[in-house]
């Protein structure tokens, strides 16, 4: 394995969401049987083409650093998790598409991520400014993927899809909905399929392939940022 060059990727998100599962579909194809809850971070590999079919085709290591979604200000939480937040090339963002709170929580996971001194407090604010132009600025690639969408009724998915769909443009990221229980949604030629091939050579070609690959820059001026307003009643 050693032989190619990788990147790194947080999976980011509330506890409960499915980031185990999705990590282990991404990586193995596969659904995975019985998933728990991870202590700390857990790390899979996945194969990646980037390119492919192109004459620029080069496989690369994407390591999906599947990080515990326990929320809190305690330090120690904090402190556990910058460790897993260094050298880092690029971030999906997970939530629930059942749970309102892990769509708002996002912001937060983001912030700390990015500016490893913001952790996620779980309070849930409203009625306020937001600059999205933050996220425009920021040059490490963001990939949303909302789960169980299996779990919305037909006719809930219209309310939901629509309650949803300003997060890609706050985060200035694509966006992808699945249920991480059947591998169909990411099967080759899917829409799915092409945003995450998408995602992952934006990675690659960050890392390897520009004059500026320093991962992890953070936000270029967090006062910017006034989180009274996440969109939601």
């Amino acid at each position: 394995m050693a032989s190619l060059d990788r990147v790194k990727v947080l999976v980011l998100g509330d506890s409960g969401v499915g980031k185990s599962s999705l990590v282990h579909l991404l990586c193995q194809n596969q659904v995975l049987g019985n998933p728990s809850w991870t202590i700390g971070c857990s790390v899979d590999v996945r194969v990646e083409d980037y390119k492919e079919g192109t004459p620029e085709e080069k496989t690369f290591y994407i390591e999906l650093w599947d990080v515990g979604g326990s929320v809190g200000n305690a330090s120690s939480i904090k402190s556990t998790r910058a460790v897993f937040y260094n050298s880092v090339n690029g971030i999906i963002l997970v939530h629930d598409l059942t749970n309102k709170k892990s769509s708002q929580n996002l912001y937060r996971w983001s912030l700390e991520a990015l500016n490893k001194d913001s952790s996620p407090t779980g309070v849930i604010v409203s009625n306020g400014d937001y600059d999205r132009e933050q996220f425009a600025e920021n040059p490490v690639p963001l990939l949303l993927i909302g789960t169980k969408f299996d779990q919305i009724s037909e006719t809930k998915r219209n309310e939901v899809l629509t309650r949803t769909a300003f997060l890609s443009e706050d985060f200035n990221a694509e966006e992808i909905n699945l249920d991480c229980t059947n591998p169909r949604y990411l099967a080759a030629g899917t829409s799915n399929a092409v945003k995450l091939s998408r995602f992952f050579d934006k990675v690659i070609e960050k890392r390897y392939f520009t004059r500026d690959p320093s991962p992890m820059a953070g936000f270029t001026d967090r006062k910017r940022f006034n989180f009274k307003s996440l969109h939601y009643d």
